[in-house]
């Protein structure tokens, strides 16, 4: 089992490189002790606003505020039930806002929630923005897009990626606009040691392709993944705000092999007496009991033994029977709680290869010999003494055939120019990419 001390994490976000205003919002509410690991676990969040001015914006602050707020106000009676009240009442503030201010009418947001327990991962989604899990060289997207796009792959039995002449950023669901909303909760997911979970928002999914954003949170630290996602969706042209939370558990060391998982410890074997009730066991001793006082009887011995044996025996097959009454009733009064409900079992929605392979790592270098030219061009003023530190490095690692560390490397070798890029970026007329992306 994960300790609550074991996870490691970190959190970015940027108005990106055509954006004036950054309406994009996350939210890191940790368990500090054992205790609250137990009742209500970590929770992550990550929020994409929409609306005009700073509409979008108050739209994401809102959910990032009121849904850990409320989820950890009702965290004792269950992660699904307690995510579904926390998005519920996150949509009816929005939306009230809304109604009340003509100048704030149809704002809205996305938003996709991770919570960690001791139990597995719990994710509540609206909206595009988007929850991953990357273990053993695959990335897995946890949540849907309520998008068009998404929905019209479902329907043709397609994979998103395979459609054409659809827009990618029409949403059909978000956190607002209604005065209710439809709200995915999913969960348990299984935790394992090493296993690394990304929230984003589709200012990083929709430049950056999941095989390298599973590839780059792999090879670095959370911080230093998410400082190089930004920059390589800004990299890309950076047309949206760009946000992403990183969560590593467990301590793995980064770029390590998150292959070798351990094994998941077997279940301990439940005692007889948790798998036969009670009631049942009274019961079947009473009918033991009358056997015996039978045989007693119709042999003739000990007449004495065999009535006591009989009242023994309709003692136990009396109190069976009252406590298999009382235990029908108490199903049958029960309430159906959120967590019983029909939900779908928890599954991952598509998966990728994300193993750090050669073609990624020439992409790379070919990408940061470009970059390089653009700096010295410019007269940019990276340091470029740690340029060259990492650059080394990653040339020796990549003769030893270390694909991983010399991918690490790299990145980090083209840190110091995406830093530059980011103080003259304001200054640029025009920007072209320079790491395209491909699928």
């Amino acid at each position: 089992m994960t300790r609550f001390d074991q996870i490691e994490h970190a959190c970015l976000t940027d108005v990106g490189i055509r954006r004036s205003h950054n309406q994009d919002n996350y939210a890191v509410q940790l368990a500090s002790e054992e205790e609250g690991w137990q009742q209500r676990g970590h929770l992550f969040l990550v929020a994409d606003g929409m609306g005009a001015h700073a509409v979008g914006e108050k739209a994401s602050e809102q959910a990032a505020q009121v849904i850990p707020h409320i989820y950890q106000k009702h965290a004792q009676q269950g992660p699904a039930t307690s995510l579904r009240r926390s998005f519920v009442e996150a949509n009816a503030t929005i939306h009230a806002c809304g109604q009340q201010n003509r100048e704030f009418e149809g704002m809205g947001t996305t938003s996709t929630a991770l919570v960690l327990r001791p139990e597995g991962a719990w994710i509540g989604h609206v909206g595009d923005s988007r929850c991953y899990r990357i273990r053993r060289n695959v990335i897995e997207q946890l949540s849907y897009d309520h998008s068009l796009l998404w929905e019209y792959a479902r329907l043709q039995h397609l994979d998103p990626d395979e459609v054409e002449d659809i827009p990618t950023n029409v949403i059909h669901r978000c956190l607002g606009p209604e005065p209710l909303v439809q709200v995915d909760i999913e969960g348990p997911h299984p935790i394992q040691p090493g296993d690394i979970y990304l929230l984003c928002s589709d200012g990083l999914s929709g430049q950056v392709t999941d095989a390298e954003i599973g590839a780059v949170a792999t090879a670095l630290p959370p911080a230093e993944a998410c400082r190089f996602l930004v920059d390589l969706a800004n990299l890309r042209g950076g047309p949206d705000n760009i946000t992403v939370v990183i969560v590593r558990v467990g301590g793995a060391a980064p770029g390590g092999e998150s292959g070798r998982q351990s094994a998941a410890p077997k279940p301990p074997r439940k005692p007889l007496t948790a798998l036969i009730p009670w009631w049942a066991s009274s019961m079947l001793l009473g009918i033991l009991l009358a056997v015996g006082a039978t045989y007693l009887a119709l042999n003739k011995l000990a007449d004495s033994l065999a009535v006591l044996l009989f009242v023994v025996a309709l003692a136990a097959v009396i109190s069976g029977l009252i406590g298999f009454f009382v235990h029908y009733q108490r199903e049958q009064s029960k309430l159906p709680s959120d967590d019983d409900e029909h939900r779908p079992p928890a599954r991952a929605h598509r998966q990728r290869p994300c193993k750090i392979e050669k073609p990624l790592i020439d992409k790379l270098v070919k990408a940061l010999k470009t970059l390089r030219q653009r700096a010295e061009e410019k007269g940019w003023e990276p340091d470029w003494n740690q340029y060259q530190e990492h650059l080394t490095l990653a040339d020796e690692l990549l003769k030893t055939n270390d694909l991983t560390g010399a991918f690490r490397e790299y990145c980090r070798a083209m840190l110091p120019l995406t830093r530059a890029l980011q103080e003259r970026r304001q200054k640029e007329e025009v920007f072209q990419p320079v790491w395209d992306k491909t699928r």
